[in-house]
Parts: C-alpha cells; structure tokens; sequence
C-alpha cells in the first residue's frame, strides 16, 4: 500500500513538471494608465526569445510555458515584466516613462563637495515646483541662463535653450557643448536623461572647459555621469535609440520620387466606346497620403493616385455563387461634387478560401539592408512587421531570406513555417549600411524562388525597401524589363514600401505593375499587421490574375462618362482579349473598386470639349436598336492564378439611378474617398471642393468599421483642412 501511494505521488510530481514544461498560448491586451490599448507595443519571452506585437486593439498572442518572464515594453513607457503562472490571459498596464528631477546640484570648476551643496535651497525649490535636467542649471552657477523655446511649435524633442557665458559667445551659436558618460551630446538627447539615473552633474566654464575638450568647448561644458555609465561608449544613433528620441520629420518631402501623371478626361462614347483598363488592388497612396497628413506635411499632386485610395477600404459585395473566383457588383447614383452627373461604381468581391484550403508557400523575403535603411521607420520597422507575416505561415509553407546592399547573399536558406523562431533570428540579425545593388538582390531572389518552385502553389518575392535602387539596374526602364522577364517564371511579387525623405514610389510601382503583383507602403507598425496580418490571404493569396475590365457605354444615355484614378492602368481596346498583355491580380477575399463619372445624355456641361466635325471617311453611328433600359454593357477577362487563356464575363449594366441619399453605404463611403482624393489632386473637374461636405458624405457612409479606417480617414479630411 506504501509503495501505490509513492507510485502514485510520483506520477502526480511528474504530470506536475510535464505540465509546468508545456508551452501554451498565452494571450491579453496591453493598454496605457487611462486604460486605451496600445497598438504595436512588443512582447518577448525572456526565456525561450519569442516575440510578438499588439495589434491595434492591443492585442496579442505568445508561446510560453509556467515560469517563464514575459517582458512588455513601448516606446516612451515603462517596461513591465510578468511571470507566466496558470492563467493563460495576463492584461497588462503600461505607465509613461516620463519623470521630473528630484535633485541637483551644480558645481561650476571642479568636482561636487559637500561643503559648496546647498541642500535646504535644492529641497526649497523642489517643494516650489518639479524642475527638468536643463531648468535644474538655471541660477546654480554664475552666467548660466536657461531659455524656453516659445513663440514656435517646436519639435517633438525640443529642449530649453541653455546657455553658459551669454550672449557674447566667441562662436554665432551659444550652445554649450554636452558629454554624457563620455560621449558628445546634443541638449536633447541630454533633455531626455532619466534624472534617476543621474549620479553626477557638473558645469564647466573658461579655462576648466576648454583646457579638457578644446575649442569645442568655447561656450562652456555640461558633463553628466549616470549611476552605471550605461550611456557610455553609444554612437549617436544608438543614443536616439536608447533615449526613445525621434529624428524630427523634414517639413516637405525633398528626394521622393512619383511619376506624374494628367487625370483621365470626359470622353465620349460616339468616338471612344470602349473604355479598358486592368484592375488594381494596390493601396500605398493612401497609406503614403496618411503618412503626410499626419506628418503636417503637403501631400505631393502625385502622390495621389484616386483609386489606391478607394481600395483601401472594404465593402460588403456578396461572394461569388458560380464558379468564377468574384462576384460582379454594380450600381449608380448621383455625383456629389457635381449635381448634374451621375456616379457608376463597379465592385469586384474575390471569394474567401479558407486559410488551411489555400496552396502551400514558396516565400522568398527580399530585404533591402543598404544604409539609406538605416532610420528607424525602415529596417527596424521592416524587421517587426516581417514577424508579423511569419505568424500566419503553416508547416507546409517555406521562406528563404535574401538581402542586398553593396551585393546580393541569402541571409536564409528556405525554411519551413513551423520553424518560426529560426525565420525571426534571422531577421533580428539584419543591419543596414553600403550602398543599393536592386537588380541583383531581385536576381537572387527569383533565382530561390524557381529553385524551389511549388506546382500549384504560392510562390511569391516579397520585396522590402525604401525604393532607392542607385547601383546596378537603376533606371525605371531597367528594372521595368528586369521584373517582366522574371513574372515570366510563374513567382509572383509583392512589394513593400517603408521610410520617408528619399522614398522612390514610382520604382516600387513600377515593380508592382509589371510584376504579377501588388504594393502597399508600410508607415507603422498598424499597417503592418493590417496588410500581412488581418490580410494576409488577400495579400498573399491571389484567385485570379490578369483581370481586366472593358465597358462600352451607351450613348443614348451617355454623353460622356470618364474614369477616376486608374490612368497609369488604362489599356487599349484591343489589349482586352490579348492574352500577352499583363494585368491586375485579385486576392482570397479581397475587394476591387472602380467608379466612372458619368453625364447623361441632353445635359449641358462645362466640361465637355468641343465635338469634332463630322469625319469625311469615317462614319461613327449609334445602333438603330433601341437600348433604352441599358446603361452599358461590362466585360470581364481573367486567368485562374497558374493558367495562360483568359476566361470571359459579361454583364449588363440597367439604365436605372438611385438618389445619393438612397444610395448603399459602400456608394456613399467611396465617392467620400474618391472626392477627397480629386480634391488632394487639386482636380479641375470638380466644383465643389468642400471638405465639410466630404466629411459629412463619409459619416453617412461610415459602416461595417470594426477595424475603425473609415472613422479614421473622416479625421484625416478634418485634419486636412489647414494643409489643403
């Protein structure tokens, strides 16, 4: 009986310690001191290195096991830590690192001593008011004055002007030269110095100053020394870092490059029928547009691209009920920034595949590591949001990394899906520097990916970079042929655009277009989960490629009709049924938008040019049939994701408008869009440039939000007034 029970306890200590060695999820939300979540605040398992990211409900899921320390750290918060115990939920709260000094005392010449520390004033002054690191030297030593900046909007991380000999400096700027724990300075970086770590803080002038640190030292010293000299020996990038300070954003955009383009006019359907063009699922302008209005920055005419800018948004189209891979969704309204006209809204709705339905990947990350990606809104960035996509991969998927700077290497040999710590090593271990060999890092990369090659699968380059090829095939027109001979290998290409001040948008659409691909631009760490988290299937998945849209419109109840946005993926009439001619591609569950402004036929109009005479030679008449009930007739061409002859759709479109009050929310919400996006562009085919008026059409629109985009972009127009 003794022995049963030992057995028995034995077996319990071991389900016990096999238990406590289990991994299992853990999940929670992480949310600041008035309870709001924060997206993108980063979770590591001290123990096992795991690692993961809130999401913009601040939200996250990590791998852990009973005993293991999770650490919850964002920028500008304290860092928390919490032991794994039995609850597999653990919410954490995150308080502002910011603190005031609570003490100092300034010496000037020489070393602090008791005997010159004047504590009862220090303790006075304190009771009196909460003093930073620069108000603290102010009145300590003689011709120390200590100034706010006012009278501007300073930078983010402004600090007090300090100045030790006056205004009679030997230099044209009075700034005093700063060294912490050894290291140069600049006032703020030294601003932004946790007080509690300080353990010395001295002022040196004249002679004591210059005799030390030499000339640079004319306008006075402000040496600070910390507890464990943890600033010692960082460069000063690595002192930004350390001390959470932003590099201030240049108040216009200098070296980015966007193709400029002339937007689509009114044409009219006696002598243009056909309308044409590929379909386009890419979303960077918007997410670039939202970048600069959030920046305070004026949004670059060409920057703007119309129908990027509707496409970043949902809408509720029905899923497909036949065998094609999306549904055909159209419907007419009024136009609300001219009241004459009428909008045409075409929407396409890719059918949703289940995640464990679609083909396995062949991934090949193609990673920019040159040093224009040295910023922390590029490489560190790209480096969070990659770990993001390596979530969502299954064991049968794969992914190799290639790199490229001075010259192209694999960073990563392809490895499965289930590996995902072994794929996020990987990645922490990228650093920038050299310059930008574009063209070899893609050979390399297509060169994996056909070496790999899946049959019926998702082989696919996902490119990463700030777009700034300068070495190897540089120009438009080489990388142009480059990426065409290489969609020609059945690998498809997404591309992914970080960074500012020197962001080439025009290569990285280009590479898109040409590329059997899609391109977003990645400006946080939101976004990121958005296009390669929430969206993954859709942006990584596609159904069906080289879709192409052709409509003719009729022109008894057409006078003239144009489309808007989508003028760098026009096609010709005869492009429509040549299978040799390169398209759009549609994604699992992805949504495409299009929308024509039309004007009815009998409707006097400012924009219409002049009709040509009659043609001697050529003779251009309506049909003697009578198609009064028929707006237009629409055509679809597609080719499923590995075939090589297109499929054709037709549908007729009803002469049949409904008032923009009655309209859907989906009709509401993209005309919003699209408006905004004309009135951006500073477009002469509108009269009515009214943001009030957007504002108001986007919240009678604003439905099916759960993700909160919508109510976001209505912020962005609101904001926007004063840049616009």
């Amino acid at each position: 009986m003794k022995s049963l029970k030992l057995i028995s306890s034995a077996i319990a200590m071991l389900i016990c310690f096999v238990t406590m060695a289990q991994e299992r999820t853990i999940t929670g939300i992480v949310s600041d001191e008035t309870k709001l979540p924060i997206p993108g605040a980063n979770i590591i398992n001290q123990t096992s290195k795991a690692a993961a990211v809130t999401n913009f409900d601040g939200q996250y899921s990590i791998q852990a096991k009973t005993g293991d320390m999770l650490i919850f750290q964002y920028i500008g918060y304290k860092t928390q830590r919490q032991k794994v115990q039995n609850s597999n939920t653990i919410n954490i709260q995150l308080f502002s690192a910011s603190q005031t000094l609570s003490e100092v005392v300034v010496v000037g010449y020489g070393t602090s001593n008791s005997e010159y520390e004047d504590r009862s004033y220090a303790r006075a002054e304190r009771r009196k008011e909460k003093k930073e690191i620069s108000k603290a030297l102010q009145g300590k030593v003689a011709g120390v004055q200590v100034q706010n900046n006012v009278g501007y909007v300073a930078a983010p991380s402004s600090s007090p002007t300090v100045v030790i000999r006056g205004n009679a400096s030997l230099s044209p700027k009075n700034e005093p030269l700063y060294i912490i724990d050894g290291v140069p300075a600049k006032a703020n970086q030294m601003a932004k110095i946790n007080p509690n770590d300080i353990k010395d803080l001295k002022v040196l002038k004249d002679a004591a100053a210059t005799s030390i640190y030499g000339n640079k030292a004319l306008n006075g010293v402000i040496v600070i020394s910390t507890k464990n000299e943890i600033y010692k020996n960082l460069s000063e990038k690595e002192l930004d870092k350390k001390l959470n300070i932003i590099t201030p954003i240049p108040a216009e955009p200098t070296q980015e490059d966007y193709d400029s383009f002339v937007e689509n006019a009114f044409e009219s359907p006696k002598t243009a029928p056909l309308s044409t063009f590929s379909i386009d699922v890419d979303n960077a302008s918007y997410t670039n547009i939202r970048r600069f209005l959030n920046n305070g920055q004026q949004v670059p005419k060409d920057a703007v691209r119309v129908e990027e800018m509707v496409n970043f948004f949902k809408y509720t189209y029905p899923q497909p009920k036949d065998e094609n891979p999306f549904s055909i969704n159209t419907e007419v309204s009024d136009s609300p920034w001219n009241s004459n006209n009428k909008i045409l809204k075409i929407g396409l709705q890719g059918k949703n595949i289940p995640t464990n339905d679609l083909p396995a990947s062949n991934l090949v990350f193609l990673i920019d590591v040159s040093g224009s990606m040295s910023e922390m809104n590029k490489l560190p960035l790209l480096k969070q949001s990659f770990k993001i996509l390596v979530n969502e991969l299954r064991p049968k998927d794969k992914v190799a990394i290639v790199v490229y700077a001075g010259a192209a290497g694999m960073a990563l040999p392809p490895t499965s899906g289930d590996e995902k710590k072994t794929i996020i090593d990987a990645l922490d271990k990228l650093q920038s520097g050299g310059s930008t060999a574009g063209g070899a890092g893609i050979e390399l990369a297509y060169k994996i990916a056909a070496e790999n090659f899946i049959k019926d699968g998702n082989n696919r380059v996902i490119l990463a970079t700030d777009g700034d090829f300068n070495v190897g095939s540089a120009s438009n027109a080489d990388m142009e042929k480059l990426i065409e001979e290489k969609r020609k290998t059945g690998v498809f290409l997404t591309c992914l655009g970080y960074g500012m001040g020197n962001y080439k948008d025009s290569k990285m659409e280009i590479l898109a277009d040409k590329g059997n691909g899609n391109y977003a631009y990645i400006d946080n760490i939101q976004e990121a989960n958005r296009f390669l988290g929430k969206e993954f299937k859709g942006s990584m998945f596609a159904i069906a490629k080289d879709v192409k849209i052709q409509i003719e419109f009729n022109p008894k109840q057409v006078q003239a009709y144009r489309l808007i946005g989508y003028e760098n993926r026009k096609l010709r009439p005869e492009d429509f049924k040549n299978d040799a001619i390169d398209a759009g591609e549609l994604g699992s569950n992805h949504t495409v938008t299009a929308l024509y402004e039309i004007i009815p036929a009998g409707i006097k109009s400012d924009y219409l040019a002049e009709q040509p005479d009659d043609l001697k030679y050529t003779k251009t008449e309506a049909s003697t049939n009578n198609y009064s009930n028929e707006l237009a007739t629409i055509k679809f061409r597609y080719k499923k994701p590995d075939g090589d002859k297109s499929i054709e759709m037709v549908q007729v479109i009803a002469n049949k408008s409904v008032a923009l009050e009655k309209s859907s929310d989906d009709m509401k919400f993209s005309a919003a869009v699209a408006w905004f996006g004309l009135k951006l562009r500073d477009s002469k085919l509108i009269k009515d440039k009214s943001s009030e008026e957007i504002v108001k059409l986007a919240k009678k629109g604003n439905s099916n939000d759960s993700e909160g985009y919508k109510a976001e972009f209505i912020r962005l127009v609101e904001t926007s007034k004063q840049y616009n």
